[in-house]
């Protein structure tokens, strides 16, 4: 393929959301099936979805093929290819926070870092991503090639507070870094350490070092998930949510009886962090388009019109949720069960973790349903 592809500016920005990311991977099996012109070159991802992004970026095959291979990663995915969910294991790590909370931090015992140990996440990424010595050699192939302009994906520091943009581009790609208040880009080459920051949700998935500091999920300060595909270039911007947009009576129903549990609480939290930032970001820039389509060149000052097309549920996945719940490891369902996940009819916090083969299924089956039921108006935007 030719390095000298003109531009296309289409930006795909893929939401986090644990396990819920499946769901992104049916929407782009009808993009790469029904819009075959339609190869994003600008790619943005966080958490999961940053996975699902690095994914795409890193295999070279043309683009309805590596998404098929994608779907078959999702598809053959188990619970214990993301984390260890064997007794002895999950024991060992509940003692040692529970060792810790009582000791006043002054146990005897090795501190946990986390809930769950993800090597096996590690290990499957550095597989599925042909990473070599743990850098994605992939990248700046597709990068060199020409289909490919930008990829970015975003941590947050635990070190510093702040969220950061990892960018990798081509060498001839001039693309300035960014700063903005507890946000910052940096160029670099993207290693799986980047994949792990970016996905490691907060106390569950340990903290990854990279380069000197310590970084988990990429949604907790991102507070504006579309900024950088705004900033990488992006003339256009489909964004894929792993959000159900409830209705106002569906938002007013209660989703527990009595006292809220650890995981309702944990769930609400999640939502908060991960996936409303999203629908805020594309309110604020459909009202930004209106505003500069109402001014004359000279008083738009360098600002310019982004069309932005999102694709989210047609159902609540925290509530589909609770229909898989009784296929978990029984070590694993054990311990979230004490946390409550029976008590809410939507569970948010388990539906993040739930990387079982039928409900990964049931969200690619949606993704396919809903990005086909809205074709008419994804070929109207990709035609603009």
């Amino acid at each position: 393929m030719s390095n000298q592809i003109e531009p296309r500016g289409l930006a795909l920005v893929l939401s986090g959301g644990g396990a819920r990311a499946a769901y992104q991977v049916g929407v782009l099996r009808v993009l790469a099936r029904e819009c075959p012109q339609a190869v994003p070159d600008i790619l943005t991802g966080v958490s999961a979805g940053g996975i699902n992004a690095a994914f795409l970026a890193t295999h070279q095959s043309p683009f309805d093929d590596k998404v098929e291979q994608l779907a078959q990663m999702w598809a053959g995915l188990h619970i214990d290819h993301v984390f260890r969910v064997d007794l002895r294991d999950l024991a060992s790590r509940t003692l040692r926070w529970g060792g810790r909370l009582m000791a006043g931090g002054q146990s005897l015992l090795p501190p946990a870092k986390s809930f769950v140990d993800t090597d096996p996440l590690r290990e499957m990424l550095t597989r599925e991503l042909h990473a070599e010595g743990g850098l994605l050699g992939g990248i700046p192939k597709s990068l060199q090639d020409g289909w490919l302009r930008s990829f970015a994906l975003t941590a947050s520091s635990y070190t510093t507070g702040q969220s950061v943009t990892w960018v990798q581009t081509r060498a001839d790609e001039l693309i300035p870094t960014w700063e903005r208040p507890q946000r910052r880009s940096e160029t670099c080459a993207i290693r799986v350490d980047h994949v792990m920051a970016s996905a490691a949700l907060p106390f569950f998935f340990p903290a990854i070092e990279v380069d000197g500091g310590w970084y988990g999920d990429g949604g907790i300060r991102l507070t504006a998930p579309l900024s950088p595909a705004i900033h990488l270039g992006a003339k256009k911007i489909l964004a894929v949510s792993t959000r159900y947009a409830s209705t106002s009576k569906e938002a007013d129903r209660p989703q527990i009886v009595g006292y809220p549990p650890p995981a309702q609480v944990a769930g609400v939290l999640f939502n908060a962090i991960f996936l409303d930032q999203l629908d805020g970001d594309a309110l604020q820039l459909r009202q930004l388009n209106q505003l500069i389509d109402g001014q004359t060149e000279e008083k738009r000052h360098g600002l310019r019109h982004i069309d932005l097309f999102v694709v989210r549920p047609s159902q609540d996945l925290g509530r589909l949720a609770n229909e898989y719940e009784a296929d978990l490891p029984r070590a694993f369902r054990f311990l979230t069960r004490g946390m409550g996940t029976r008590e809410t009819r939507s569970n948010d916090m388990l539906s993040l973790v739930m990387f079982q083969p039928d409900y990964v299924k049931r969200l690619i089956d949606m993704g396919e349903n809903d990005a086909r039921a809205r074709l008419p108006e994804l070929k109207g935007f990709l035609d603009k």
